[in-house]
């Protein structure tokens, strides 16, 4: 089906560029987003007869977005899910949950804004793509992770399993820590050991 864009369209093509498409997508997100008409003689008048009025409303609406972007983009939002010690969600964010976190924020973001190619499975930080207008798009992160406190420990580069790694060699760290301490109450003590045994029963030999 050959289409005419009545704005930018990513991979697809410009404001005013006739394209042919596949029907379900025109059917699906084009025509009904208000993004293309369909490629008639008619809909090609009509669209050189608003050419001006789309031009200067892609403009106005390109300025706002530019303006959003350049306080949105970098920005860190945290997500707190429920997971696995491995890190592996019990459920998953979506855009939907991106676009909440965003806007609980302040930010205005929309979660048709919100590009993923899959939702969010795992802890961590992952970087997100937002369109905020067809020409302007912005990158942000999504802190995930179980607590607030995790959440600060992932912001300074720390993975999941860093985290598990340092917890295991603290425990570890206790555990010896607390032979030694054993060892040396056992000491102080007077506790025989074995070499001891073995000369003192050697004595005794001698004494018969």
């Amino acid at each position: 089906m050959e289409v005419v864009l009545l704005e930018r369209v990513a991979k697809l093509g410009q404001m005013g560029d006739v394209v042919s498409v596949k029907q379900g997508y025109a059917r699906n997100f084009l025509l009904p987003q208000g993004k293309a008409l369909r490629a008639t003689k008619a809909n090609l008048a009509r669209f050189e007869a608003e050419r001006a009025q789309l031009e200067a409303r892609n403009l106005e609406t390109r300025k706002e977005a530019e303006a959003l972007a350049t306080k949105l983009d970098g920005q860190r939002f945290i997500v707190i899910r429920s997971a696995s010690d491995a890190g592996a969600l019990y459920g998953s964010v979506t855009p939907r949950d991106v676009a909440d976190a965003a806007t609980a924020a302040g930010f205005s973001v929309d979660k048709g804004q919100v590009r993923m190619d899959r939702p969010i499975k795992e802890l961590g930080l992952h970087e997100i793509i937002v369109m905020l207008h067809p020409e302007v798009d912005v990158t942000i992160v999504v802190n995930v992770a179980r607590s607030q406190d995790e959440a600060e420990l992932q912001a300074t580069g720390k993975t999941i399993q860093d985290l598990r790694a340092e917890a295991d060699a603290e425990a570890e760290f206790d555990i010896a820590e607390l032979f030694d301490e054993v060892g040396a109450a056992a000491q102080d003590e007077g506790v025989i050991t074995p070499d001891r045994d073995v000369r003192d029963e050697g004595d005794d030999d001698d004494r018969y």
